[in-house]
């Protein structure tokens, strides 16, 4: 869980907030990977090394023979092909965006475009029936799609931009007040309160283990207005990328866990390395 969320916060696609502060203008691939690379690295690499020494994680794997299967592989060809295609398509969405400047989604739906031609020429089987293609096919696989998920991210995203346009207070800018939304008169109430920025962005991580990272990253996208590859923007990335590894509950990868292994909130507390710079 902890190297999940680690892994993503380094990557304009690794995760769903680094996407939109990739897509948002507010950090570039390369700037991104350069300077939250070496963190992320280290949130993942000191937890795993204290695990390693404790009893509770030392034990053997053992896996069980398979069965004679004549298609065995047939099936291991065409599985590895779709496999690493399918992640190289997906490495391929920012390479898109650098050399053409096009919307990521763009980029996105070439590649989807590309794996869905692909799957429609292999077959796992030798002897594979006309009946059984629907199986394998790309159509099946978009059928598996949760709407449920994407209505909720949707809807948070709705939420925060109406957080973001609705007028609520007024500040003080170049000698006179304007009127600004509410994300904003946070930002500036946070600003007074305390002075520390980075401050505020820790607590942003520490909020992400109880609250979806993705609201938190699109209200701070409401809330300030830096320059593109400000060291802010990363910081963001980072805290709130590895701050749902606090809780189980905090991150997608922890509840997949949880429903995979049965696990509880209280009983597996995750160890979470927070690094500031």
């Amino acid at each position: 869980m902890i190297a999940a969320n680690s892994g993503g916060a380094w990557s304009p696609i690794g995760d769903v907030t680094t996407t939109m502060l990739w897509i948002g203008g507010k950090v570039s691939a390369g700037k991104l990977i350069e300077y939250v690379v070496l963190p992320a690295v280290v949130c993942f690499a000191l937890p795993t090394f204290i695990a390693s020494l404790l009893p509770v994680f030392k034990g053997e794997i053992s896996v069980t023979g398979k069965g004679d299967d004549n298609n065995a592989s047939k099936k291991l060809l065409t599985s590895s092909l779709m496999l690493y295609l399918g992640l190289g398509m997906i490495i391929f969405v920012p390479i898109f965006k650098t050399i053409t400047h096009l919307p990521p989604y763009l980029g996105m739906m070439l590649s989807l475009a590309v794996v869905w031609m692909v799957s429609e020429y292999v077959h796992p089987e030798e002897d594979f029936a006309q009946e059984h293609r629907h199986l394998y096919s790309a159509h099946k696989a978009l059928s598996r799609i949760e709407m449920s998920s994407i209505l909720f991210f949707l809807g948070i995203l709705m939420a925060v931009a109406a957080l973001e346009s609705l007028v609520f207070g007024t500040i003080m800018a170049e000698g006179k007040e304007i009127q600004v939304g509410t994300l904003r008169y946070l930002a500036e109430t946070l600003d007074r309160t305390i002075p520390n920025q980075n401050v505020v962005i820790i607590l942003l991580g520490f909020a992400s283990a109880v609250i979806d990272n993705v609201p938190l990253v699109a209200a701070s996208m409401g809330m300030y207005d830096f320059d593109l590859d400000s060291s802010i923007w990363h910081f963001i990335a980072y805290s709130a990328g590895t701050g749902g590894s606090m809780l189980i509950i905090g991150s997608a990868a922890g509840v997949a866990a949880m429903g995979m292994e049965k696990l509880t909130l209280f009983g597996t507390c995750a160890i979470w390395v927070y690094l500031q710079q």
